[in-house]
Parts: structure tokens; C-alpha cells; sequence
């Protein structure tokens, strides 16, 4: 396996495969069974584009072979910070193909997360488009290429900067058949890694400064994308429509993307988040599932557009990164006529999922069970003790598809595992036989609308304005987003800070926008504990009681 990462018992590698769960399967080579039993389905639709099995394993292939060209080598880590589209499949799928690891990062994702991205996994490449809205990522490409030796190669959806490649030429390349595609076929065999093997670096949310690499395998991650496939009831008359960002595991294969492919139905990329453009293509593809998020949902069922169209055809409305309340879940059945289906997992590993059966007791008010009956769980106190069904504590878990460690990163390995391997989620639940009951986050985190924000990190970059001499950031309740952040902040004597100010000078630390502050409270003093330690709480109760 990839230096850095940490491997499974091999007993318990052993006993995984011997159950039928790791099926020695690249990411790629699922995809391609796939193409093999219906090679002219629709594997990919974009704004009015079909692309067929056959096209897109086509088109992976030939991306990959180009990229062996360039002198990319499989292990090798790849920063993959494209838009929803074709092409971050095509990519994502071709370097899984040749052997080459991506790195997961977001569209949001600016100068100081890509810095770190770039440096914590020795990138040596990274795949961005030209221009997104107002933000062109090709000149910070090239400051990322001038600090690092290492990325030797910068590849851009779109029309390149100078010393930088297009995607398109690479994809596009043509193979002469006969002989030539026999030495590219056995080339690519060649490269390709074993199924043990790291697929994918996704990110995590946690609650330090900076993401955390975490390495999944190819058996995990497509074990991963079947068991919820499953439990979603994907088969070949699915039709998923991802309207969130591909490079979220949730989007990605929980089920996502990847379930789709495991189940050979058909992905919809929807061109836009709006109500008008989603329910449109509901009514023109027939869409028969949608993967979603509370701003959304709470959006759309207080939207006179749903009602505009045909929705038939929609099954079921998933909803992850942050729990749906119990009357949004009951008003989606009633309003569109489908089942809500709570996604509640962790890009470390363990899924739970709500069952499209489950009794309206458990459909409406859990976060769901586990998708494997193979995933261990427990609910420990603070002095990790296993706690009695019912009573709040931490979920940790481990499993054939849960990480036994984040990617060169002992020191966090540490804090995050127990010693015998039990991944610790951070979040505070109730569990009920297997279905767990959400209650929030263990540690210093803004969950805004299932994008996660450190609080270390903000308040960190906060500290960087000279005025600023206390700092605290919490989380809000809002009742879209789930929550807002809050910049709480102590001011040295005789200074001024205002809300506009603070925003420009976080903008200026080139961060993702959905971490900025929403409010700011200046305050004289923080409520703190006989140790000092800022009570956050109490802080976050005082601030709910004044009008902001």
C-alpha cells in the first residue's frame, strides 16, 4: 500500500475477503463489468450530452494512457479540482485507471487549502478549469507550481495558461486500433494497481486547521458505493441526479456516482441548484432519485417550482452532511410524493442509512443503520466506556470499508483511533439497536449546511488582525443552513473592528467563502472554565438570547 497509510489486520483482510466483500475489483475495472453488460446505456447525462458506458470508458482510457505520456506514474498524487461535468468523471475515472491517486478538493477550495492539499500529499499534478464565475484558478496554479517542485504538471479544463496543459487534447486522442490498442491495453494493464491499493484521497472535515488525507482503497470504496447502492435500491432503472459536489463522498459514492455505475444505471449532472433547473431535468430525464442537502429541501418545499413540473418519476430524496427534520422528511412525502432517505456517514468510512421500509418511526426521526451488518459500532462516555442503548456518547466504529488510519499522519492517528482500531466519529449519538440518533458534534466544528468548518482554523486567520485580542467562533442555529458561524471577538483597548473589515481580511487569507463569518459579537470578556478553557456553550446561549 501507499507509504504513509495504515493497512488492515491482515486477518482481518483475510476474513473481509472471504465474506464476499472485498471483491478485488480496481474503481475502474467496476465501472468497465459495467460497460461489459450494457455497453450503449447512459452511463452520464449533462445538460442535453448522453455519454454511453462504452464512451465513457473510452474516453477514461484514452486520458489515462495520455497522462502515462506526460510521465505521470501510477501512485503518484493528483489534485482533481474540477466542476460538476463529463470531465471530473472522465478524470477521476482515468487516473483510477492508470494507477494515479486523486486528491478530492473542492470547488470553494482556495490558495491556503490548495497550498496544504498540494504539500500533504506531494502532489505532482493538479487538474483545475480555467475559470469558475468571477474566480480564474489558472494564476494560482501557477503560484502553487512556483512553491512546489514536486507539481510538475498543471492540467486545465478549458483554455490553459502558458506552461500549463489542456484537458480536452488528452481525452481527445486517437488510437490507431490493431496492434497499437493491443500495447496501450497491456500498458494500461500494466500500470494498473492492485485492488488493496489507495483509490481515492478524500478529505476530511475534521476539527484541526487543515483537512486530513484520507486514503480509501479500491476494495473499500467500491464496497463502499455497493453496500449503498443497496440500501438506496439502485439498480438498472435508476436514474440519480447529483447536484452537489462530485468530489464529496456523499456525491461521490454514498451512493452517488459510483453506486449508480455499481448498480449500471444512469447519472444526471445537473447544471445548476436552482429549483427551476433541478426539477426541469426531474421532469426530462425521468430522475428517479436525488442526492440533497437541508438548505436545499427546506428551499424547495417552500418553492411554488416543484409544482411546475412532472415528478412522477422521483422516488426518492436523499439528504446528508446534516440531519433533516422530522416535518421536512414528513413534508417531502406529502408535498412530492416520494420517500426521504437519511445519508448520515463520515468520508472515513461508516455509512448509516435510513431504509426506503423502515417504519415512519425510524424514517422520519433516525439518522439511519448501517449499511453493512459487518460495520462495528458502540457508543462510548468520555472515559470510553460502552454506554446502554438510549444514552448519549460518542459513536465509534470500524468496519470493511472505515479507514484504520488518515494518510501520513501518525500524531492525528492517535487522537482519531483507539487502539483497537475503532474510528472515532466526533459526533454525540443515542443508538437504538443498530439505527442511531444524531445529537451533534463532539468537538469544535460549524456544520453549515454539511459543509464542515473548523473553528481552529477561522479563529487562527481572526487572530491575524492586529486589534483582535480574544476570539471565539460558534455555531448559530439557522433554518436553512443548520447553522451559521459566529465571530465572537475581544478588541484591545482603544481599537475598532467592523463586520465588513473583518470579511475583507479573511477574504485576503484566500480561504473557501463558506467558511467566512455570518456575525460578528464584540464582546468584553468570554465565559471561561476554572482552566481557562472558553465555555462555548454558555457563550453560544448568550449570543441566542440577544437580536443580532
Amino acid at each position: 500500500m501507499l507509504e504513509g497509510c495504515v493497512e488492515w489486520p491482515e486477518e482481518v483482510a483475510l476474513r473481509y475477503r472471504r465474506l464476499g466483500l472485498w471483491e478485488d475489483l480496481t474503481v475502474a475495472e467496476m465501472v468497465e463489468r459495467t460497460m461489459r453488460a450494457s455497453p450503449d446505456k447512459p452511463a452520464l447525462v449533462f445538460e442535453g450530452r448522453r455519454i454511453s458506458y462504452r464512451e465513457l470508458v473510452r474516453d477514461a482510457r484514452r486520458l489515462a494512457l495520455s497522462l502515462l505520456d506526460l510521465g505521470l506514474k501510477p501512485l503518484e498524487r493528483v489534485v482533481l479540482q474540477l466542476p460538476n461535468g463529463p470531465e471530473f468523471v472522465i478524470a477521476y475515472l482515468a487516473l483510477n485507471t492508470m494507477g494515479a491517486i486523486p486528491v478530492m478538493a473542492l470547488r470553494a477550495h482556495r490558495h491556503t487549502e490548495l497550498r496544504h492539499f498540494v504539500r500533504a500529499s506531494g502532489a505532482t499534478a493538479y487538474m483545475a478549469a480555467d475559470r469558475i464565475g468571477s474566480f480564474d484558478y489558472r494564476p494560482m496554479a501557477a503560484e502553487l507550481q512556483a512553491e512546489f517542485a514536486h507539481l510538475r504538471h498543471v492540467i486545465v479544463a478549458g483554455e490553459p495558461a502558458a506552461g500549463q496543459q489542456a484537458l480536452a487534447p488528452l481525452i481527445a486522442r486517437v488510437e490507431n486500433g490493431g496492434a497499437d490498442e493491443a500495447a496501450a491495453t497491456e500498458r494500461l494493464r500494466a500500470a494498473r494497481p492492485p485492488a488493496a491499493e489507495v483509490s481515492t484521497l478524500l478529505l476530511s472535515g475534521g476539527t484541526t486547521s487543515m483537512s486530513k488525507l484520507i486514503p480509501r482503497t479500491h476494495n473499500d470504496y467500491v464496497l463502499n458505493a455497493r453496500l449503498c447502492a443497496q440500501a438506496a435500491g439502485f439498480d438498472r432503472d435508476t436514474v440519480f441526479m447529483a447536484i452537489l459536489p462530485l468530489g464529496h463522498n456523499y456525491n461521490l459514492a454514498s451512493p452517488g456516482l459510483l453506486g449508480t455505475f455499481y448498480a449500471g444505471g444512469t447519472a444526471v449532472i445537473a447544471g445548476g441548484t436552482d429549483a427551476e433547473t433541478v426539477f426541469a431535468t426531474v421532469e426530462r430525464e425521468r430522475v428517479s432519485v436525488i442526492a440533497s442537502v437541508v438548505p436545499l429541501i427546506a428551499g424547495w418545499l417552500d418553492s411554488d417550482v416543484p409544482e411546475r413540473f412532472d415528478l412522477a418519476s422521483l422516488k426518492v430524496v436523499q439528504n446528508g452532511g446534516a440531519r433533516l427534520a422530522p416535518e421536512l422528511r414528513q413534508r417531502l412525502r406529502s408535498q412530492f410524493g416520494c420517500t426521504p432517505q437519511e445519508i448520515y456517514g463520515t468520508a472515513e468510512g461508516l455509512i448509516n442509512m435510513t431504509r426506503l421500509d423502515d417504519p415512519d418511526a425510524l424514517l422520519l426521526e433516525s439518522s439511519g443503520a448501517p449499511v453493512s451488518e459487518h460495520d462495528e459500532i458502540k457508543v462510548l462516555d468520555d472515559q470510553d466506556r460502552e454506554v446502554p442503548d438510549g444514552e448519549p456518547g460518542e459513536l465509534v466504529t470500524r468496519g470493511p470499508y472505515t479507514i484504520r488510519g488518515y494518510y501520513d499522519a501518525p500524531a492525528k492517528n492517535a487522537e482519531a483511533f483507539t487502539a483497537d482500531g475503532f474510528y472515532r466519529m466526533g459526533d454525540i449519538v443515542r443508538k437504538r439497536g443498530r439505527h442511531v440518533f444524531t445529537e451533534g458534534r463532539r468537538r469544535d466544528l460549524i456544520n453549515r449546511g454539511g459543509e464542515k468548518i473548523s473553528c481552529d482554523e477561522v479563529e487562527n486567520l481572526i487572530f491575524g488582525l492586529p486589534q483582535v485580542r480574544g476570539v471565539a467562533l460558534v455555531g448559530l442555529p439557522d433554518p436553512v443552513f443548520g447553522e451559521k458561524a459566529c465571530a465572537c471577538v475581544i478588541l484591545h483597548p482603544d481599537t475598532e473592528l467592523g463586520f465588513d473589515e473583518l470579511i475583507a481580511h479573511l477574504r485576503g487569507q484566500q480561504i473557501a467563502s463558506f467558511k467566512l463569518p455570518e456575525r460578528l459579537a464584540l464582546m468584553d470578556s468570554f465565559p471561561v472554565s476554572p482552566v481557562g478553557k472558553i465555555l462555548k456553550r454558555e457563550l453560544r446561549e448568550r449570543l441566542m438570547s440577544q437580536a443580532p
